[in-house]
C-alpha cells in the first residue's frame, strides 16, 4: 500500500497501531508525543489525527484532547453483517485485479504471520493479519468501500485477549485456506473463505464472552 502524503502514512501507523493494541482502547493521544516516536513534525500528526477522528479510530473529548474510543456494544452485530458485506466485495474485485506480484506480498505476509506465531507475539500476530487483510482489499481500486472497512475495523472489537488460546492457530489455516483457493483460481471459493474467516472470527470473540453484552448484542446476528 502507498501513500500520497505524510499524513496518509502517519494514520495508517496510528490506525494499524490501534487495530493490533499497540495503543489500548480508552488511551489518551498526544499530539507531540506521537510526532516524536514517528519521527515527524506536528502538523501531520494533526492532520492524520483529524483524519481518524471522522473515522472513528480517535475520538476527542472536552479538556481531555484525543483518546482512542472504548467499544460501544450496541451495534455489534450490524458492524459484523456490514464488514462480511463490505469486505466480501472487496475480495471479489481484489481477486479480478489480482496481480503475481500482490499475491507474492499476501503470501510473505502470511509467512510474518507464522513467524510470529512461532515466537508467541501477539502483537505481531495482529499486525501481520491486519496487513494482509488491508493487502488485500487494496487491491481492489475501491477507495470509498475501502474508507467504509476502516470505519467498521475502528467499531471492533479487537483486543489482544482475541488472539490468545488457539484462535491464531485457526487464523493461520483460515488464510492458508483463502491462499489455496487463490492459488487454484477458484474465486468463489477464495471469497467464501475470506468470509468464513471473518465470521468465525466474530464467533470466537463472543463466546469468550460469553454471556457478555457483547455476546447478547450479536449473538442472533452471526449466521451459520
Amino acid at each position: 500500500m502507498s501513500f500520497a502524503t505524510k499524513q496518509e502514512s502517519v494514520a495508517e501507523i496510528i490506525r494499524e497501531r490501534i487495530i493490533v493494541g499497540i495503543y489500548d482502547r480508552g488511551t489518551k493521544l498526544k499530539q507531540a508525543d506521537l510526532a516524536e516516536e514517528l519521527g515527524v513534525s506536528i502538523t501531520p500528526v494533526r492532520e492524520a489525527l483529524l483524519a481518524l477522528e471522522a473515522e472513528g479510530y480517535v475520538r476527542g473529548l472536552p479538556h481531555k484532547g484525543l483518546m482512542v474510543p472504548e467499544i460501544m456494544p450496541g451495534r455489534l452485530g450490524e458492524i459484523c453483517d456490514l464488514r462480511v458485506a463490505l469486505e466480501r466485495d472487496l475480495t471479489a474485485a481484489a481477486l479480478d485485479n489480482m496481480e503475481p506480484s500482490g499475491l507474492r506480498k499476501l503470501l510473505s505476509l502470511q509467512r510474518e504471520l507464522e513467524a510470529a506465531l512461532e515466537t508467541d507475539d501477539l502483537l505481531k500476530v495482529r499486525t501481520a493479519n491486519y496487513r494482509f487483510h488491508f493487502c488485500l482489499y487494496d487491491m481492489a481500486e475501491r477507495p470509498q468501500t475501502l474508507h467504509f472497512v476502516r470505519v467498521l475495523w475502528a467499531k471492533y472489537p479487537f483486543t489482544l485477549q482475541d488472539v490468545k488460546q488457539d484462535r491464531p492457530m485457526r487464523m493461520r489455516s483460515e488464510h492458508d485456506l483463502f491462499l489455496e483457493r487463490v492459488q487454484q483460481g477458484d474465486k468463489r471459493g477464495a471469497v467464501d473463505a475470506m468470509v468464513r474467516h471473518i465470521k468465525n472470527g466474530w464467533r470466537e470473540i463472543t463466546a469468550r464472552r460469553g454471556g457478555g453484552v457483547v455476546a447478547n448484542a450479536i449473538a442472533a446476528d452471526v449466521s451459520p
